[in-house]
């Protein structure tokens, strides 16, 4: 069994733009070790926005030495990067961009969306890559609704749905560099769920709402985060109320992490670097 090693309270609000409302939930200047390959998870919102005639968010900024996965709850945003792609996700669906080497990209409230307003809620994890996929080149991965693999539990117990990895046969659709599990869990009240979270590996679960009891010995309510040890594979979860849990497991990537503001590399000289390829335009230029 896999046993809770810490249960963390989620940190104090900022704006990222004008369109993003988040609580940073853990980050690269701490944890690093407990949950590689993951580096940060933002919580954004949930809020209500009221209808606007241009759309919110955040302009164009750089990403280097790693990779963004953008899931929306509530709300629609819009994504386009200096590789040439661009996507849209809404309710349910998922945003994979690898920045890799190196990537300008925006992310701004859907027009659709921003005419109406409404609420607004997204998860945003970084995922970190090894150092000899660093510079890989850029990659962009709408994974829609309708192709992630949902589970339904026994007796109405809830679902599953299959970001990426494997659960009860079914595959999630994000092509990884590494051996990653991202599930996005739903269970009822009183339901309970038994996990393979794999021994070795990092393991963690965020509750957007709700909460359980672990192992029958460890409660974690809405807004924690929960951190596992890394020996041990299965993890129980009893639903004390009705509970959404974002789980994250993960193949460790034990390298030095040296990250600076949206790069993430090795060593400092390497963060210098991306500094300075960023000023020579190595990250591709902004569509007029």
């Amino acid at each position: 069994m896999k046993q809770v090693l810490s249960i963390h309270r989620r940190g104090e609000g900022h704006w990222v733009g004008d369109g993003f409302p988040v609580h940073s939930i853990f980050s690269y200047h701490g944890l690093t070790t407990e949950l590689t390959p993951f580096l940060l998870l933002d919580h954004a919102g949930p809020a209500q926005f009221e209808p606007s005639a241009k759309p919110r968010g955040v302009d164009w900024h750089p990403h280097r030495g790693f990779e963004t996965v953008s899931i929306a709850y509530e709300g629609e945003v819009d994504h386009e990067d200096t590789a040439g792609n661009r996507g849209s996700i809404g309710r349910g669906d998922v945003q994979w961009m690898t920045a890799g080497a190196g990537v300008l990209h925006k992310e701004m409230h859907g027009h659709a969306y921003a005419k109406r307003g409404g609420r607004f809620e997204m998860l945003q994890l970084w995922v970190n890559l090894p150092a000899d996929l660093k510079m890989t080149a850029p990659r962009y991965q709408t994974l829609l609704a309708r192709d992630i693999p949902v589970v339904s539990l026994p007796e109405n117990g809830g679902t599953v749905r299959v970001i990426a990895g494997e659960f009860s046969g079914a595959s999630g659709p994000a092509k990884t560099f590494t051996p990653i599990q991202l599930l996005d869990v739903q269970l009822r009240a009183g339901q309970r769920l038994r996990l393979n979270l794999h021994d070795g590996y990092t393991a963690a679960f965020y509750l957007t709402e709700g909460s359980i009891k672990i192992n029958a010995a460890d409660n974690a309510s809405e807004t924690e985060l929960v951190i596992f040890e890394r020996a041990g594979d299965e993890v129980t979860i009893e639903a004390v109320t009705d509970a959404n849990i974002f789980v994250m497991n993960g193949q460790p990537i034990d390298e030095p992490i040296v990250g600076h503001g949206p790069f993430v590399m090795n060593t400092q000289e390497q963060i210098a670097q991306a500094f300075v390829d960023l000023q020579h335009g190595k990250f591709g230029d902004i569509p007029n």
